[in-house]
């Protein structure tokens, strides 16, 4: 039953397969055909269960190939360079699909008594000569591109030039033409703080803000200075720009509160309604627990300081001097420390309340360290404004 049972499960998911392959023959997907056949042939390409593959393979490949000849064609006829990689895939195309069947050959046809027919071509000429084509016209397109002093048009010809490099590796000297448009094509941002508020910014909360090697922001076509360079010249300019500190007055809070708890206070005997002590089943005498009420008065003490700092960043284009946009940029922090002490029994507070009996108040951070704390948020903040919201578009 259970031999049947497997049998049962193969067929159908060798049925459900065929009807996928044929799906996808109805539909043009030829290469999805032919490799959902391959697919279907690797476990047992003999098996008669199989034979529905082999003739879904065999119709695929000719219609997978008529069809690439026929674009080949057209396009070789319409002789225009554009057309160059599309002609060059179409060949390597019709090259790797004769190399997926290859693999699986001898294929046999059991009714018609025959091995299945895959009429294979060598197209290594057209590879070679296509590429080679594809190869001129990358390269003599690339250092048309570079010709520009449009850093969108340098790109185009840096994405040229790489996937030159990729096709035909040191074709040429493809890898300086890249250096070249990688540098060329790079939007470079000054970066640089200001201070519009009343008070002195630490210089250490700035060189922070401007420390762009932790922020990870820089990318492929777009570099973070905070330093002028001389050999740069540079596209954009960023300004953090401080409008406003406010630090709060430093205050102690007080509170006063009492803390009551039932605690164990030895055992005593446990006596039914007639004064007798109770036994348990083995004749044992029982016990209970005596409690007690214990109490603590608490004196806690909050030390409590903070800072809010609000910039603003702005975005500048240096070729048009124009300011392109601005974001807020705000952020807290709060310094806030708790101590206490007790009469009573400081059993009667929670165990994780003991910490603050062991404090005694400290000193409160100065103005200047309060503002260069607040250093860490508005970094992070900077940098999301940062990440989402790129000078070009």
């Amino acid at each position: 039953m259970k031999k049947i049972t497997v049998l049962f499960i193969a067929l159908f998911l060798v049925a459900c397969g065929v009807k996928q392959t044929q799906s996808m023959l109805s539909n043009g997907d030829y290469d999805g055909a032919i490799n959902r056949a391959l697919d279907g042939l690797r476990t047992n390409k003999n098996s008669k269960g199989n034979q529905d593959y082999v003739y879904l393979l065999e119709e695929a490949f000719a219609k997978a190939k008529e069809r690439d000849l026929n674009d080949l064609s057209l396009l070789i006829k319409e002789k225009n360079p554009a057309n160059l990689e599309k002609i060059y895939n179409l060949y390597t195309q019709l090259h790797n699909r004769q190399d997926r069947i290859r693999g699986v050959l001898p294929l046999r046809l059991i009714k018609e008594n025959r091995n299945a027919i895959f009429p294979f071509n060598d197209y290594s000429n057209e590879l070679i000569a296509s590429k080679a084509d594809l190869s001129v016209y990358l390269y003599d397109n690339a250092k048309k591109l570079l010709s520009s002093k449009n850093k969108l048009v340098i790109r185009e010809a840096y994405d040229d030039l790489a996937y030159l490099d990729k096709l035909n590796p040191n074709y040429k000297d493809v890898r300086n033409l890249m250096d070249q448009a990688q540098f060329r094509g790079t939007d470079f941002v000054l970066v640089s703080t200001k201070n519009e508020t009343n008070m002195v910014i630490p210089v250490r909360l700035q060189d922070d803000m401007l420390d762009f090697s932790t922020y990870g922001i820089n990318d492929k076509w777009t570099v973070y200075h905070n330093k002028k360079q001389k050999e740069i010249a540079y596209d954009f300019a960023m300004i953090v720009n401080f409008r406003e500190i406010k630090i709060s007055p430093e205050q102690v809070r007080e509170k006063q509160f009492v803390k009551e708890k039932q605690i164990k206070d030895g055992t005593k005997p446990l006596l039914d309604s007639n004064g007798v002590q109770v036994k348990d089943s083995q004749g044992k005498p029982m016990f209970v627990d005596v409690m007690k009420t214990i109490k603590a008065s608490v004196y806690e003490f909050t030390q409590f300081k903070s800072v809010q700092t609000t910039a603003k960043v702005e975005y500048l284009d240096l070729n048009s001097k124009q300011l392109i946009d601005a974001y807020p940029l705000s952020s807290e922090f709060v310094f806030s420390y708790i101590y206490a002490n007790y009469n009573g029994d400081k059993r009667a507070c929670e165990q994780d309340y003991f910490q603050y009996f062991d404090r005694r108040a400290v000193a409160f951070p100065t103005n200047e360290q309060m503002v260069y704390d607040s250093g860490e948020d508005l970094k992070a903040k900077l940098k999301s404004i940062i990440t989402g919201n790129r000078f070009r578009r």
